[in-house]
């Protein structure tokens, strides 16, 4: 199992933690990952780091698809990974209704059909076996909408870029698992609790079969996000946690369209869903937060004293064992945490 370092996006004032990125990258940290929601992008952190680090592979997670034409992403992806020697890794998602009709100002439509599309044009453009077409439901290469001038021609990538190229889709949804494993190189599950692979394990085995060739885990990466926070006040250490949650159980999507809800659902907190999104929609956020499990926190957060947390690694290390977690995305930003994470799993 490896270890990736979270630093997600930024909050009003923007900056990049470089100090504790070279800290992973000097721990054998593998990688580090941006995001972007509707302030900073994921690309242009992405490219600070990577201009700053020397081994650390940098990834998105993720760039909104909706946001970008497969080709941009595509165009910037081989621009990335060229500058760097080969250590850019592509994480895309569809992001939600929200954000997609809300700030971007176009269609969410089929987010399935979507990520298939999109990825199917990528890796169309990083072969260059030849002029890239695509009819799909979402995109058209050339475009023939009724309002195309006609002109547009099948066009190949001047610059050549990496076939291998991994891309990675974020997902928890049992569908959104099933295309993951069917068309990307690994998944980021916004939570897991490494001792419930269940969770995902049909899906996934049902996207490998459609993508044929034998994939399976061994070539595949579930790489879940962690937050870490160590302290002797426990309460304390789960408070920004249970914040998140909240956030993203109760409010990240209509009553009847949170994926975030449902996933909590399916990890057997069903009733304790329903409550946290009533809070939550009532505007009572701080109950919302309160709502939130204890044992929820514990199962998918590194959380509490240096000994606590040593003591729940010892279920991802035997998740990684069994290729249940190819990676630790760590969100937080400890020093002596990380150093701490390097010496149990590296």
């Amino acid at each position: 199992m490896k270890l990736g370092l979270l630093v997600g996006y930024s909050p009003a004032t923007l900056s990049m933690p470089m100090d504790l990125i070279k800290e992973a990258e000097s721990l054998g940290f593998s990688s580090v990952w941006t995001a972007e929601a509707w302030g900073s992008d994921a690309v242009s952190p992405a490219a600070w780091v990577l201009a700053q680090t020397e081994k650390i592979n940098v990834g998105t997670a993720i760039m909104q698809m909706p946001a970008r034409t497969p080709a941009m992403a595509a165009m910037t992806a081989m621009t990335l990974d060229a500058l760097s020697g080969g250590r850019f890794v592509l994480g895309l998602g569809p992001s939600g209704p929200q954000v997609v009709e809300g700030w971007h100002g176009v269609a969410y439509g089929r987010p399935l059909t979507r990520t298939k599309e999109y990825i199917s044009i990528i890796r169309n453009i990083l072969a260059r076996k030849e002029r890239v077409t695509h009819k799909g439901f979402h995109y058209q290469l050339p475009y023939q909408g009724p309002d195309a001038t006609g002109l547009g021609k099948p066009l190949k990538s001047i610059l050549h870029g990496n076939p291998a190229l991994r891309i990675l889709t974020a997902s928890i949804s049992p569908k959104g698992m099933e295309c993951a494993g069917e068309v990307a190189d690994g998944v980021f599950p916004v939570w897991m609790n490494p001792e419930r692979f269940d969770v995902f394990e049909p899906s996934l085995a049902k996207g490998f079969a459609k993508a044929g060739g034998g994939k399976s885990l061994a070539d595949f990466e579930v790489a879940p996000f962690v937050t870490a926070i160590m302290g002797d006040d426990l309460e304390r250490c789960r408070a920004p946690v249970k914040g998140s949650m909240a956030l993203y159980i109760g409010g990240m999507g209509a009553r009847g369209k949170n994926f975030y809800n449902d996933y909590a659902k399916r990890l057997g907190y069903e009733a304790e869903a329903v409550k946290i999104q009533d809070l939550y929609l009532d505007g009572k956020k701080a109950e919302a937060a309160a709502a939130v499990p204890d044992s929820l926190v514990d199962e998918v957060a590194l959380v509490g004293s240096e000994g606590r947390i040593r003591d729940r690694l010892k279920a991802w290390k035997e998740a990684g064992k069994q290729n249940h977690v190819g990676s630790m995305l760590v969100g937080g930003g400890q020093p002596e945490l990380l150093r701490i994470l390097a010496e149990e799993v590296l």
